[in-house]
């Protein structure tokens, strides 16, 4: 088996190089010729990915956090070589989604120990977003989420030591400062219109850092994707949304909005902030959505904690 290990130094909270050259160790112990590969940019990871798809390698490990993952999933959709991801970034989302451990102050042996559960999991075929052409693995935010991720980042290596603290605080004071969004939104072809704090796409179940399970019936090989639809226009009603979002009481909240589908189209008078994976993307009056099914192979664990794929045995 050949793979190529992607990472990023400055991803993160920790200096990555000594405990990816230690996961590559395991991959190497367990009869894989890997390759360790360091990037600079956003850019690069897409390009080495991508690369590492048409020699035809079995996988690509990237050891970083979500935005580094949302870059690896551009070079290699559509080929059959596998995304595997080793949880070095600051919130790792989409590690958490598939219950990998964290790399933290207690846990430094979180890639090594990924790196065994990947190799003693499975392997699925999943959908992936995609949103104004450019491919997103978790989620597509418009509105309030996507204009906190506009003021956060980039951040310094010290503001991420405290990433629950910071997002919190940057919540409650970016809140004062939203007004909200009067949009006209097409789901499906189905019209809908009003004033929102939010509109997100999404194809898991976890969101904000993995604080909140945004949707729980979410599955990530059916075609289709969820919108979520926050109604509102007032700093009360931004808390409100946020309150219920931790507690699931957004499921049954008569200022929420839920439709499974798989196309979505939202225009405003206006630029909207736009978020992929957590990462800040480029503002536009009129974003389109869509979802590309089964477009991703992912290596993920044989224990996942929730259920993710139609065919996943519990």
């Amino acid at each position: 088996m050949k793979g190529l290990l992607i990472y990023n130094p400055m991803a993160g909270r920790f200096p990555s190089r000594p405990l990816v050259e230690r996961a590559a160790r395991v991959l190497t112990n367990n009869g894989w010729d890997v390759e360790i590969q360091k990037t600079t940019t956003s850019e690069e990871i897409t390009k080495f990915s991508r690369k590492a798809a048409r020699k035809g390698m079995d996988a690509v490990f990237v050891a970083g956090g979500d935005g580094s993952v949302h870059e690896a999933v551009a070079g290699l959709l559509g080929s059959q070589t596998r995304l595997a991801v080793l949880p070095a970034g600051t919130a790792n989302v989409w590690a958490q989604e598939l219950g990998l451990p964290t790399l933290s102050w207690t846990n430094w042996a979180a890639l090594e120990n990924s790196v065994k559960k990947l190799l003693n999991g499975r392997v699925h075929t999943m959908d992936v977003g995609i949103c104004q052409g450019i491919p997103f693995l978790l989620w597509a935010g418009v509105g309030f989420d996507a204009f906190i991720v506009h003021h956060l980042e980039p951040r310094s290596r010290l503001e991420k030591q405290f990433p629950t603290t910071q997002y919190a605080a940057n919540l409650a004071w970016l809140a004062y400062s939203w007004p909200g969004m009067d949009l006209d939104i097409w789901v499906d072809g189905e019209k809908h219109e009003g004033t929102f704090i939010l509109a997100l796409a999404t194809n898991i179940h976890l969101y904000a850092g993995g604080m909140a399970e945004v949707s729980p019936q979410a599955m990530l090989d059916d075609g289709r994707m969820d919108l979520w639809l926050f109604s509102g226009d007032s700093t009360l009603e931004i808390l409100q949304h946020l309150i219920d979002l931790a507690s699931g009481r957004h499921l049954n909240s008569e200022k929420t909005l839920h439709r499974s589908c798989q196309e979505i189209r939202i225009k405003s008078a206006t630029e909207l902030y736009l978020q992929l994976d957590g990462e800040p993307s480029t503002p536009s009056k009129d974003v389109t959505i869509t979802i590309k099914p089964l477009a991703l192979n992912v290596m993920v664990p044989d224990d996942l904690p929730r259920h993710l794929f139609s065919d996943q045995v519990l």
